[in-house]
């Protein structure tokens, strides 16, 4: 008798407490679908806001979506001839064997094999488009305040494009240009790739390089104005992670890309 009275007792209990048990193991499960999709988003976000200024393109082929720009880790102001500077070694724009300019100001961090960019205006706008080389060149070495580059293409611009404020950005090399892919439609992997080099044309998905998964189960909606305000661009990005289950979460982020060169 106390058993029946004591299975009794559990099967009423168990009617009131399996909603709450229920509820907070699918809460627990979108909050982590949140959680992975709000890093995705964040992670994108912070290197966007380290891109070369004009350097962001989005891209959609074989179901995917792309969004490449070229990362930067560093800027400065290099030595002009016109600056007032009296001595001194100035960034060359018209001898292509002079490859050496000095950095005005505390130096920033350089390394051997990192890129130089001068003035980039983006796709469209060659020579001072970084993605097709005409104003970007590989740092041979550092000593101080003085920057050796491999070669100068800044002296076979024409016509000239110097920075109208001496500005240089700096690419790192083990960098370089970045993308992330993910699905359009169907859930898939959203990926990051970097370090595959500089392509004139945008490589969909790139090639070479190094990858890795962000989250997994995702699909995005991307659309990218270049001017949608003055020099300031506008990444509009919607993530929708699924699960096994068939529920979802959709998280949606504006970026805004600084394009002033």
């Amino acid at each position: 008798m106390v058993m029946v009275i004591t299975g009794i007792i559990a099967a009423m209990v168990a009617v009131f407490i399996t909603k709450p048990v229920q509820g907070y193991v699918d809460s627990t499960r979108r909050a982590e679908m949140t959680d992975a999709a709000d890093t995705a988003l964040r992670r994108l976000t912070r290197d966007i806001r380290l891109a070369l200024p004009n350097s962001l393109r989005v891209a959609t082929a074989g179901g995917m979506s792309y969004i490449e720009f070229i990362m930067t880790s560093a800027g400065g102001r290099y030595r002009d001839a016109g600056d007032g500077s009296s001595a001194g070694n100035f960034l060359d724009f018209s001898n292509a064997a002079n490859l050496k300019f000095d950095v005005l100001g505390p130096p920033p961090s350089i390394l051997v094999n990192d890129y130089i960019v001068v003035l980039n205006l983006g796709p469209g706008f060659s020579p001072a488009d970084a993605y097709s080389g005409g104003n970007i060149a590989r740092v041979a070495s550092v000593a101080g305040n003085t920057v050796t580059l491999a070669a100068n293409p800044f002296a076979a611009e024409s016509p000239s494009l110097p920075s109208p404020n001496d500005r240089f950005q700096v690419v790192p090399g083990g960098v370089q240009a970045v993308s992330y892919a993910c699905p359009t439609i169907a859930s898939g992997n959203f990926t990051r790739y970097w370090g595959y080099g500089f392509n004139a044309a945008q490589q969909t998905p790139p090639t070479g390089g190094s990858s890795a998964l962000l989250v997994g189960n995702a699909s995005c909606t991307v659309s990218y104005t270049a001017n949608a305000e003055q020099r300031n661009g506008l990444l509009s990005i919607s993530v929708v992670l699924s699960d096994s289950s068939g529920e979802s979460v959709s998280l949606f982020d504006q970026i805004h890309v600084d394009n002033s060169p």
